[in-house]
């Protein structure tokens, strides 16, 4: 089976490289904390001989820079001639096109394919990838990518995928705000939160992140506030994807108010509390029904 070295053991990063082996992939982790390698039997320190010895390398690291350093001072060095690179980061779309066009002048493919789904979707194979680069690296890459995921889209050239993903989280933060701002409304309004949400569930306010973030405890109990925001997705990893839009849409002109609005708020709102879940910024507007706001 193929061999693949897997660099980044995270909330992400493990249970992906779990699914790999579980399907029969032979799977090298590769981080550089002892915490994260103790997730995932057999995993090393990144190494060339690692990387050396595999046929295809998946990094997910937690900002451009960590991917860059990588690459510049590890990858393209050890890695044989021929190698497919697999970057499932989410970062800018600038650092990915530039990753790519110097693993091809390497004789290396590359594709940007960062995911939704988070670290269920993660554990349970159903990531939804979104991909930039060639036809011919995406389909040497398809046995990886459809044993992680349940869903691929193929954008087009090198940066198209984090160009998707800078949009999508967009999409997702302002979102995020409205039904947050929402519930503190109705909340403010004195209505029955639990009906509330049943009536939004059925209707045209429905959303992932109504069913998935609703901030208010118990309404949804599998949801983080049901939980003392214990992410989840981190506010800190929600800013950070709300940046990389902002710079995105500010590289292709576009203007964004609303996700500059949501950008600011998360960013904000990071500072304080950067590992609870996102939905907890439900706190900044209103106290949790119950408690007193100070």
């Amino acid at each position: 089976m193929t061999k693949v070295g897997f660099i980044g053991l995270g909330t992400m990063g493990a249970p992906m490289a779990h699914v790999l082996r579980g399907a029969g992939f032979d799977v090298t982790g590769m981080d550089v904390s002892a915490e994260m390698r103790a997730s995932f039997d057999g995993a090393v320190e990144p190494s060339e001989q690692a990387v050396a010895q595999a046929a295809v390398i998946v990094t997910m690291l937690p900002e451009g820079k960590h991917v860059a350093q990588v690459h510049d001072t590890l990858v393209r060095r050890a890695a044989k001639p021929g190698t497919l690179l697999i970057d499932c980061s989410t970062i800018d779309v600038d650092t990915a096109r530039d990753l790519a066009t110097k693993a091809e002048a390497q004789g290396l493919a590359m594709i940007d394919a960062p995911v939704s789904g988070g670290p269920a979707g993660a554990a349970e194979g159903t990531l939804s990838f979104m991909v930039g680069g060639s036809d011919e690296a995406l389909a040497r890459a398809q046995p990886v990518l459809s044993t992680m995921g349940s869903k691929i889209t193929h954008f087009g050239d090198p940066g198209t995928g984090q160009a998707a993903k800078a949009s999508h989280n967009m999409i997702c933060g302002i979102t995020a705000m409205a039904v947050i701002e929402g519930f503190a409304l109705a909340d403010a309004m004195g209505l029955d939160l639990d009906k509330f949400y049943a009536l939004c569930a059925g209707a045209a306010a429905q959303s992932w992140t109504l069913e998935n973030r609703c901030p208010i405890p118990g309404v949804v109990p599998e949801a983080p506030a049901s939980n003392d925001f214990d992410p989840g997705f981190a506010v800190r990893l929600m800013a950070k994807d709300l940046c990389l839009a902002q710079a995105a849409a500010a590289s292709s002109g576009q203007r964004t108010p609303f996700g500059a609005e949501a950008a600011k708020a998360f960013t904000a709102f990071a500072e304080i509390s950067g590992d609870r879940d996102f939905s907890a910024i439900y706190t900044t507007l209103r106290a949790l029904p119950g408690q007193i706001k100070d």
